[in-house]
């Protein structure tokens, strides 16, 4: 009623509830779809195991199995997406929902202020999970804070990020494209990606994301190769270790 909606066409579940049993939460979602307040059901930030205990749950309970997961995916982010979605997908039909096919706004804007966003996002993950104390907090505050963040963010490693991004829009100028719309286009690339999430604050800024879709047939496999080249991050499964070997 508060929606003004007949029915919803999708509810993704954000995040899996620890202390909630999977149990009820497929058995809630199979009663509203029963209802007809809702399409289908799908995941968010779900771990493949969760996933497959969800779908497990299902078919022991007979209960309808969610159909999507949404999880983050970009050209820094793609160990789950590239590893594990294609697997699930093959074998229970669950599909990828990619959200943030941008990083964060990274690849939008001029070189430096793109540089800055980048830096800011970096720094944001790997530090969010950090364990403050009261000294470390009295140190990073007024004047500490600035030299602090400083020191942290101009790493080697964030220098390497700097330089890949650098490469990517010399790439991108060469395609005839802006960085974005290549991030984007190469997303798309991914036969697992069944949809892509979007944010746009204008509709300019919309109908020029819209336009990754015309770059796609470009992205042939030495576009491919040299955006492998620039990034050299593309995951790998770990070897499986036979327990039968060890014995």
């Amino acid at each position: 009623m508060r929606l003004q909606l007949s029915y919803i066409d999708v509810v993704i579940v954000h995040k899996a509830d620890p202390m909630c049993p999977m149990e009820e939460v497929v058995r809630a979602m199979h009663h509203v779809i029963c209802q007809g307040w809702v399409m289908y059901w799908g995941t968010a930030r779900w771990s493949p195991v969760e996933i497959m205990e969800a779908y497990t749950n299902c078919r022991q309970f007979n209960c309808i199995t969610p159909v999507v997961e949404q999880t983050e995916y970009h050209m820094f982010c793609r160990e789950k997406s590239e590893l594990y979605m294609p697997e699930l997908y093959n074998k229970i039909g669950v599909g990828l929902m990619a959200w943030s096919p941008i990083s964060m706004g990274f690849t939008q804007g001029r070189d430096e202020s793109t540089i800055q966003l980048f830096s800011r996002a970096s720094f944001r993950n790997k530090y969010s999970s950090f364990s403050w104390t009261e000294d470390e907090t009295q140190g990073t505050s007024k004047e500490g804070y600035s030299s602090w963040m400083r020191d942290r963010v101009q790493s080697e490693e964030q220098r390497r990020h700097t330089e890949r991004i650098r490469e990517l829009n010399t790439l991108a100028e060469k395609l005839g494209c802006s960085l974005t719309q290549l991030a984007i286009a190469w997303c798309l690339k991914n036969e697992t990606v069944q949809c892509l999430l979007l944010g746009a604050s204008s509709v300019e800024q919309l109908f020029d994301s819209i336009q990754s879709l015309q770059l796609i047939p470009k992205l042939n496999s030495n576009v491919i190769m040299e955006i492998e080249r620039i990034l050299e991050n593309r995951p790998i499964r770990p070897p499986m270790i036979s327990t039968l070997a060890l014995r």
